[in-house]
């Protein structure tokens, strides 16, 4: 129960892998939704099919017998449209809400009678009875059909994906790691689109949040409107320096972990190091974002730079990577490749500073090299 009238009829999915086909979800995902229990009933959005007996079953137990008014479509993504047509099988009597693209969208996955669907648009509003339900249209945050929906009686926002993290409800998880790597792996690239978001939730007295991936939010609203806009302005969130290395035989990963040993030993608050080549994309992806300063280090390859490191590059301008300091680590032995690769494709995207004294090492690790690591060192403190 989330008030006296707004219930919680979600599932949680602790059978998928990767969700959205690629990102590592080991703790599960929970597909929510929920029911505006009034004189007429609202539904909040659907799940997965993945999980569609199970959220039918959860329905109809709240409804006790009632049946729905309406379903709201804030977002039509499949993990939360898919079981719209089984539900408007169960309830054929049930309006369907959205917005025009809400209704494109929906007709590429169904075929589905809309003659009776009702079109909302910005500051269009919905009577339940004591609730009323206030649309804002959120496109790009993040698909194009996208709103958010605010109950103003209980000041519950519905905030489709956004606020949402990774994890079933009944994990035992920091909401920050798990929404940040959320939140950039699926959001990242649309931080203006959230940024005009934060601005229209200002206007609204909210105690209650109800995202659609993740636990409720009701206690300390600030620091998750905090978080999100750090998140979506691309600034540094943690003092820190952030090391992810691409390593062909080993002796990059030495001078990475060997750099990492001397920021340590000089004081540097934190230091995360990330093995492109086995660690967790999306994770890695997460710290890029997290910390201001970050070095990558690879080893040169065909011409270029390690597949993993140029992958990852690819991946973070894909995000909208900006406004870090850079420092850069290359090996080669022959014809070392790695540095310009990286410059060139870092050179792509805003705000990225690079860092002069990037350290070139041809083979092993050597004492000289070492000296160079040293006053990298000085310039990423």
């Amino acid at each position: 129960m989330i008030t006296n009238d707004i219930l919680y009829i979600g599932v949680n999915d602790r059978d998928i892998d990767l969700f959205e086909g690629q990102y590592p979800v080991p703790d599960g995902i929970a597909y929510n939704s929920y029911v505006i229990m009034d004189e007429k009933i609202a539904v909040m959005d659907t799940v997965d099919k993945r999980k569609q007996e199970d959220y039918l079953t959860n329905l109809e137990h709240a409804l006790d017998g009632r049946s729905p008014d309406y379903l709201v479509v804030s977002h039509v993504e499949p993990d939360h449209a898919s079981s719209v047509k089984a539900f408007l099988d169960k309830y054929p009597s049930a309006r369907l809400v959205g917005n025009v693209k809400t209704f494109q969208m929906l007709s590429q996955y169904f075929e589905l009678n809309l003659d009776s669907a009702l079109t909302v648009k910005e500051g269009d509003t919905l009577c339940l009875g004591r609730h009323e339900l206030h649309f804002l249209m959120t496109p790009m945050v993040h698909w194009p059909e996208v709103m958010f929906v605010y109950e103003s009686a209980d000041k519950v926002l519905f905030s489709a994906d956004a606020f949402g993290k990774f994890g079933a409800l009944d994990a035992e998880q920091d909401w920050d790691c798990e929404a940040r790597r959320y939140y950039f792996n699926i959001v990242g690239k649309f931080g203006m689109p959230v940024q005009t978001v934060l601005k229209k939730a200002a206007a609204l007295e909210i105690q209650i949040i109800c995202p659609l991936h993740g636990p409720v939010l009701k206690e300390n609203l600030s620091h998750y409107l905090e978080k999100y806009n750090i998140w979506s302005s691309y600034e540094p969130e943690s003092e820190g320096v952030f090391i992810a290395y691409a390593s062909l035989h080993g002796n990059t990963a030495q001078a990475a972990k060997k750099l990492a040993l001397i920021l340590e030993e000089k004081g540097c608050p934190r230091v995360t190091v990330t093995d492109l080549a086995r660690d967790d994309m999306s994770e890695a992806l997460e710290d890029a974002f997290r910390y201001g300063k970050i070095v990558f280090a690879a080893s040169s390859y065909n011409g270029s730079v390690m597949p993993f490191m140029e992958d990852f590059l690819h991946h973070l301008k894909g995000k909208n990577f900006q406004k870090r300091t850079v420092a850069l680590i290359e090996n080669g032995s022959w014809a070392p490749s790695a540095k310009k690769t990286m410059t060139d494709i870092l050179s792509q995207m805003n705000n990225i500073t690079i860092l002069d004294g990037s350290v070139t090492i041809r083979g092993a690790l050597k004492e000289e090299t070492i000296k160079e690591l040293e006053a990298l060192s000085d310039s990423l403190l």
